[in-house]
C-alpha cells in the first residue's frame, strides 16, 4: 500500500488511490479510443471511476459500522479490483464482526436497488450501450453493483463473505480456529478462480493471487495476535544493538550496518533520547544513488512510539501493524532507549513459540511441586 496517493480524508478516514489503478484508467481509455474516438474513451473512464465511487461508498459502510463497535477505520485503498478498507483492530465478537462484514453488501445492494427503481431496468449479464444517455450508464451501473455485491459474498478472504464466514464460524470455535477454516476456505476458492482464469478470463488470475495472499495475510495476522497473547514487551525485544547519532555520516551508518548486521539502528542525540530509527532499505537506497553528504538525521524514520517493557506484547504487535512502522521502541522509567521491537524479533517469537510449550512441559515432569505453585 505504499505507492498510493491521498485523495482526501472524510469522518476521520483518509482515502487513498494505489497507482495501479490509475494504469486501469489509462488502460480503459486507451482501449476505448481505439474502438470508438475520443468520445469513448471519455465514457469508458467515467463508468469506471462512477464504479469506483460505489465501491468508496460500499467500503464507507463498513467504516460507520465499526465505528459503531469502537473500531476506527485510518483509511481506504482504491486498488483496480475493488477497496480495502483498514481497521484498528478486528473485533473479536463474532456478532460485531458479522455486522461490519455485512454492512458494506448493504450499501452496495441499495445502490443496486435504486438505481434499478431509476432506470426501470431489470439485472442483465449483457452490457448495456452507455453510448445513447446516462439511462444507459446508469442501468450498466445497477447491474455492476448486483455483480459486485455476489462477488464479495463468496466466503474467501478478504472478501466480505470470507469475514462473514469467520464471525459465523466463530459461534461455535474459537477466532483463531474460525480463522484458519475461513483462510482455507478463501485459499481453496483462489485456486478455484486460478484455474478459472486459465480457461476463461486471465484477468480471473490477478484476483485469484490478491484472494491467496490476502487470506494468507489474515491467517498470520491472527497468527501473530494469538503468540502474543499472555506475554509481554520485554519477552520479544532487542537488547542487543548498536545506535547511531544524529550527525553521522552514511559511511559511519555503512560500516555499522557492515560490523553488526543490524536490520534497524535507533538514532539517538547526545543525551541518549531517541529520535527514529534507521531502517536497512532507507540505508541502503541511500547508499546507492551515492550521496555522500547525507547524514543519519536525513535518512531516518521519525516518530517512533515508545512503549513500556512489562506492556503487553500485543500493543507493540498493533503499534507496528497500524502505523506500518519499521520499529517500536522499548523504554524504562527514566525514558532511556532498553530495546526495539521489531517485525523480525515478533517472527523469531513465532518461530520459537512451539518450542517453549515442550520445554515447560518437560521442566514440570521434573519439578512437579513447582509446576503446581506456579499454577
Amino acid at each position: 500500500m505504499t505507492w498510493s496517493i491521498p485523495l482526501g480524508r472524510v469522518y476521520g478516514t483518509e482515502v487513498r488511490v494505489h497507482v495501479t489503478f490509475l494504469l486501469l484508467l489509462l488502460w480503459i481509455a486507451v482501449i476505448d479510443a481505439g474502438q470508438g474516438g475520443l468520445p469513448a474513451a471519455g465514457r469508458g473512464v467515467l463508468f469506471v471511476l462512477l464504479v469506483f465511487v460505489c465501491i468508496v461508498l460500499h467500503e464507507f459502510g463498513h467504516v460507520l459500522a465499526a465505528r459503531r463497535f469502537g473500531v476506527t477505520t485510518p483509511d481506504i485503498t482504491l486498488l483496480p479490483i475493488g477497496g480495502v478498507a483498514r481497521l484498528s483492530r478486528i473485533p473479536e465478537q463474532p456478532g460485531q464482526e458479522l455486522v461490519i462484514a455485512l454492512a458494506g453488501p448493504a450499501v452496495t445492494l441499495v445502490i443496486a436497488m435504486v438505481l434499478f427503481a431509476a432506470t426501470g431496468t431489470r439485472p442483465s449479464l449483457q452490457a448495456v450501450d452507455t453510448a445513447g444517455s446516462l439511462g444507459g450508464m446508469a442501468a450498466r451501473l445497477a447491474s455492476v453493483n448486483l455483480f459486485l455485491l455476489l462477488f464479495n459474498l463468496i466466503p474467501a478472504f478478504p472478501m466480505d463473505g470470507g469475514r462473514a464466514l469467520r464471525a459465523l464460524l466463530g459461534y461455535r470455535m474459537g477466532f483463531v480456529r474460525a480463522t484458519q477454516i475461513a483462510a482455507s476456505v478463501g485459499q481453496g476458492f483462489a485456486f478455484l478462480l486460478g484455474f478459472l482464469g486459465l480457461i476463461a478470463n486471465p484477468i480471473l488470475l490477478f484476483i485469484a493471487l490478491f484472494v491467496y495472499l490476502g487470506a494468507a495475510a489474515e491467517a498470520h495476522t491472527v497468527q501473530l495476535r494469538q503468540v502474543a497473547q499472555g506475554m509481554i514487551v520485554g519477552d520479544s525485544m532487542m537488547t542487543r544493538f548498536e545506535t547511531l547519532p544524529l550527525d553521522a555520516s552514511l559511511d559511519d551508518a555503512v560500516r555499522a550496518l557492515i560490523r553488526t548486521a543490524q536490520r534497524v539502528f535507533p538514532v539517538v542525540d547526545g543525551t541518549g533520547r531517541l529520535h527514529g530509527v534507521l531502517t536497512q532499505a532507507a540505508l541502503v537506497q541511500r547508499a546507492q544513488a551515492g550521496d555522500a553528504s547525507a547524514v543519519v538525521a536525513d535518512l531516518m524514520t521519525p516518530g517512533i512510539p515508545a512503549i513500556h517493557p512489562y506492556q503487553p506484547l500485543g500493543d507493540a504487535l498493533r503499534l507496528l501493524q497500524d502505523g506500518s512502522l519499521p520499529a517500536v521502541a522499548v523504554t524504562d522509567a527514566t525514558d532511556q532507549l532498553v530495546g526495539l521491537v521489531t517485525s523480525e524479533t515478533i517472527g523469531e517469537v513465532m518461530l520459537t513459540h512451539g518450542v517453549r510449550p515442550s520445554r515447560a512441559a518437560a521442566g514440570a515432569g521434573r519439578q512437579p511441586g513447582r509446576a503446581r505453585d506456579a499454577a
